[in-house]
């Protein structure tokens, strides 16, 4: 570590805004894990008018950068996984200051990988996925080539972490030297998909086929999260107070796509409500099966 850590407790000990301060070095084959800083100081802090705070500066002739986050945003990024840094960071960094053991107990809980977190994030996936393939699937067929393949390649990443995190691992950075230890058969889809020498529609053709045969009949056990959601409640959801659910935010966009797709496979019931009998509208409403 290239920082003095006695300054910096100095520094940070006595804040009663801190809870928890961590150093991430800058891995320089990876310079965009700390935005090209030497050091990122991850603070977490109990003041929310400081979150998502960002101080740059030099110390020692070392480029720093300090990066102040309160505790919810840091789930929120673990849940969602938008900031794919923050796994590294918190795996790998170097606890500096620790109150009430939060850093420790956040680094136990991400290596446990707990269920809820794992189906959550494979519910996710999944919806990221089922978007891309099918879009890639609409391109082909108009003979719109380099879109179809920039929506497959997109799709594949999804199905590389799907089976990351069906393995039991979260999915790192560098997704396909991961996969590539855990599932050569994807990794040589990518391999085919990106450096094969047929024509770029047949690459692409051969990947969404095997999509299709592959990922699609997973739609069932990546979907669980969201069916069980249907299931445990008595009442038919509109589309609408789904994707104001809580646990569904994170696919809030995609959500729609999702529902028509598990209604024609049978996995959840589509329901028709009648509100407003002036008009005869009937709202479509959904439940488990």
């Amino acid at each position: 570590m290239g920082i003095d850590k006695e300054q910096f407790l100095l520094k940070f000990r006595n804040d009663d805004r801190i809870i928890s301060v961590m150093a991430v070095d800058n891995p320089k084959q990876l310079p965009s894990l700390t935005d090209g800083f030497d050091i990122l100081l991850l603070i977490v802090t109990n003041d929310l008018s400081l979150n998502n705070h960002t101080t740059n500066y030099i110390r020692d002739d070392s480029r720093i950068q300090e990066r102040w986050v309160d505790p919810s945003s840091i789930e929120q990024w673990i849940r969602q996984g938008h900031n794919r840094n923050i796994l590294h960071w918190l795996l790998k960094g170097e606890i500096l200051l620790d109150q009430n053991t939060y850093l420790e107990g956040l680094r136990h809980r991400i290596l446990e990988f707990p269920a809820d977190l794992r189906e959550h994030k494979l519910l996710v996936e999944f919806s990221l996925f089922l978007r891309k393939y099918l879009q890639s699937k609409e391109y082909i067929l108009d003979e719109h080539l380099l879109d179809a393949y920039n929506n497959i390649l997109e799709a594949l990443h999804h199905w590389a972490r799907i089976v990351i995190i069906e393995d039991g691992y979260h999915p790192e950075i560098t997704v396909w030297r991961q996969i590539r230890a855990i599932n050569p058969g994807v990794y040589k889809l990518y391999e085919e998909l990106t450096m094969s020498k047929e024509t770029l529609k047949q690459r692409v053709q051969l990947v969404l086929l095997a999509c299709e045969f592959s990922v699609m009949s997973k739609m069932e056990r990546c979907c669980e999260a969201f069916i069980q959601i249907l299931r445990e409640n008595d009442k038919a959801f509109s589309a609408d107070e789904l994707q104001q659910h809580g646990q569904l935010v994170e696919i809030k966009t995609e959500l729609p796509l999702l529902l028509n797709k598990l209604v024609k496979k049978g996995l959840i019931k589509e329901v028709a409500v009648l509100i407003d009998e002036e008009t005869s509208e009937i709202e479509l409403r959904y439940t488990g099966v």
